[in-house]
């Protein structure tokens, strides 16, 4: 490869598409590209009183190791899932022409991170909360690439942010159960480690549909 220019302190967009192009020719970012590509995803029914939401997946490749963008949410007492692990993303608004459209101006707001910059890889299958103490909400989780060296600036909705090697949450270290009380019961549900944290509910389901896309 022939050295990437840079313009006014940024990569040029030559160089851009230079660097994900050979993001997409990973063995694992290919795979999962053409499986995106091939695969009809489900869309869930909504309800009369259901809201639609959207969150972006984000990957990059670094030293040839993919990894999936994290962020914990902020502790916010109008947010449901204060403090959890999860995707950048949220609800759908009135000038949102898709819900595609949602997942980059959320990602957007939340972390000044341009999707536009990158490449939307597609989109996987529509999720619901499994807890009916939750808002009646359905997800459509869309998946992204960026450079390698892509900054944001997070807003104050978000606490931290975390790049995971798909590596690792596809090893066995990394399964975990969370135990929580939901409406004076215990219910385990299925989880990731990550770092300190524990990526569970949504965030985990989705995490579970884009392992099972990357695998052989």
């Amino acid at each position: 490869m022939g050295r990437l220019r840079w313009r006014g302190g940024r990569l040029s967009d030559s160089a851009r598409d230079q660097l994900l192009q050979r993001a997409l020719q990973h063995a694992d970012v290919s795979r999962l590209a053409r499986r995106l590509a091939s695969r009809v995803p489900v869309d869930a029914s909504p309800l009369a009183e259901s809201r639609l939401a959207a969150v972006s997946a984000v990957l990059r490749v670094v030293d040839e190791e993919p990894q999936l963008l994290f962020i914990k949410r902020a502790e916010l007492e109008r947010d449901p899932w204060s403090g959890h692990m999860a995707f950048p993303g949220g609800r759908l608004e009135p000038g949102d022409a898709s819900l595609e459209m949602t997942a980059v101006r959320e990602t957007q707001e939340e972390l000044a991170l341009d999707l536009t910059q990158g490449r939307m890889l597609g989109r996987l299958d529509d999720l619901a909360p499994r807890n009916r103490s939750l808002p009646p909400i359905i997800v459509r989780p869309f998946v992204a690439i960026v450079e390698p060296d892509v900054t944001f600036t997070p807003s104050e909705e978000v606490a931290a942010t975390f790049w995971v090697p798909l590596s690792r949450l596809q090893h066995e270290r990394s399964k975990a159960e969370y135990v929580v009380e939901i409406n004076g019961n215990r219910a385990t549900f299925p989880a990731f480690r990550v770092e300190q944290h524990i990526v569970w509910g949504l965030t985990e389901r989705i995490v579970r549909q884009l392992l099972a896309l990357v695998g052989p």
